[in-house]
C-alpha cells in the first residue's frame, strides 16, 4: 500500500557519512517542521542525476522562503555512494540532505519499491516527491515511470508549499 496524504512517515533507519563514517538517521528526526522529502531509484542514474536532483538544487532556496526547513532526498544505495552524489550533484553545497536507505526498508514502508531487472535495478524507489508537516504527508507525488520527472521536480513541489 502506498502512503497518502495525511499519513505518518514510517518508523526507519537511514544513514548518512559523518566524520567518523556511516552514521544512523532515524525517520523520526524528519518529523520535525516542515520537510520537503523526496526520492529516487538511483543516485548517479541518469534521471536522477540530469533531472530530478537538479530541479532541487535550482529551487533549494524558494523552498526555504516558503518556510520548509529542510530538504531530504532518499536513495536506495549505500551512504557513501549518497555522499558521493551528493557532492557531485552540488546537493551538499544547495543544503539537501541526501539520506541512503540502504536495505530499503523506508521505501518498503512507503510502498515504493519496484525492480526494474534490465536495467539492474532491483528493491528500488519509485520516484516521488513529498511535503511533511511534523512527519505527515501534506502532499505526496509518485511519477508513473523511473524515467520521467514531472510530477515529483522540484519546481512541481514547490507549487504545493
Amino acid at each position: 500500500m502506498t502512503i497518502t496524504v495525511g499519513d505518518k512517515l514510517p518508523q526507519a533507519q537511514l544513514l548518512r557519512v559523518g566524520a567518523n563514517g556511516p552514521e544512523a538517521v532515524d525517520t523520526a528526526d524528519l518529523a520535525r517542521g516542515r520537510v520537503a522529502l523526496f526520492g529516487v531509484p538511483g543516485a548517479f542514474t541518469g534521471t536522477c542525476t540530469n533531472a530530478h536532483m537538479p530541479s532541487f538544487v535550482r529551487n533549494a532556496d524558494a523552498f526555504r522562503a516558503k518556510g520548509v526547513d529542510r530538504i531530504v532526498c532518499i536513495t536506495v544505495n549505500d551512504p557513501f555512494v549518497a555522499d558521493a552524489w551528493a557532492k557531485a550533484t552540488g546537493a551538499d553545497t544547495a543544503g539537501i540532505e541526501v539520506l541512503a536507505d540502504a536495505d530499503g526498508s523506508l521505501t518498503r514502508a512507503l510502498g515504493l519499491d519496484f525492480d526494474a531487472p534490465p536495467a539492474g535495478l532491483h528493491g528500488r524507489c519509485k520516484r516521488f516527491a513529498a511535503l511533511l508537516k511534523d512527519g505527515a504527508f501534506t502532499a505526496f507525488e509518485v511519477e508513473d515511470s523511473p524515467g520521467q520527472c514531472s510530477v515529483s521536480a522540484g519546481e512541481a513541489l514547490l507549487e504545493k508549499v
